[in-house]
């Protein structure tokens, strides 16, 4: 299967002033746009297949500025979790709230005030990953990279998925500004090849070309490497 690029947006004014964006038309500031030409510079040795986007302009943004000769193609699943009425409070006060506890500990049953739920939020962009994923895989073959510029929360959610782990831990995870975070699915099980890179090499995380081989040893792409293996080729 194709490689998945998880990229968060670049840091906003609302980030920068310790707010809580939520699906507002925030933008980039000074900081979250320097930071989104370096990741460009970064990604710039891979060939990706594709890219899509959320739709809200932090992400278009950040995609401007990053890969400014992408075509982007805007994925609605990748949209920012519905916080409802939380958006646009500063995170001081909303830490004050009783459903803050239940965010931290038991987000698969926090449900936003005019908003959505957590679990919702990762159900609706795990759907979308996998199937951009498949449609990659089959267009492109498996050795295929592509980018998904999305939020932090709905980064982490996606990661969760991937390491089998219950939403109610993905708060342990760390998804940074303008950050990439790798995910090779393969038939039977995802893979977690990056998580919060924000200064590594990013070329290695293209694929080799496989050697000819017969079709039922196709299967080993879903083996992990026992004792950890030799890592990417470099």
């Amino acid at each position: 299967m194709a490689t998945l690029l998880l990229l968060r947006h670049g840091r906003t004014t609302a980030n920068a002033d310790g707010g809580l964006a939520g699906r507002q038309p925030v933008e980039l500031d000074e900081t979250g746009r320097a930071q989104a030409v370096a990741v460009g510079d970064r990604l710039r040795p891979v060939p990706l297949a594709a890219v899509v986007t959320s739709p809200l302009i932090r992400c278009r943004q950040t995609l401007e500025l990053a890969l400014p000769q992408a075509e982007p193609v805007v994925e609605e699943g990748l949209i920012e979790c519905g916080y409802g009425a939380w958006e646009g409070q500063p995170l001081k006060k909303l830490a004050k709230e009783p459903l803050w506890p239940v965010v931290q500990q038991h987000p698969s049953a926090a449900v936003f005030p005019d908003g959505e739920s957590m679990a919702q939020m990762s159900a609706r962009a795990v759907a979308a990953v996998r199937a951009w994923d498949a449609r990659i895989t089959a267009e492109h073959g498996p050795e295929a990279v592509w980018l998904a510029c999305s939020h932090g929360d709905v980064i982490k959610a996606i990661v969760a998925d991937a390491l089998g782990m219950h939403l109610d831990l993905f708060q342990r995870l760390v998804a940074d500004p303008a950050s990439v975070t790798a995910i090779r699915y393969t038939p039977l099980r995802p893979f977690l090849v990056r998580l919060n890179d924000t200064g590594g090499d990013l070329a290695a995380l293209v694929p080799p070309r496989p050697k000819r081989r017969r079709r039922a040893a196709r299967a080993v792409d879903s083996d992990a490497a026992v004792g950890g293996g030799a890592g990417s080729a470099g």
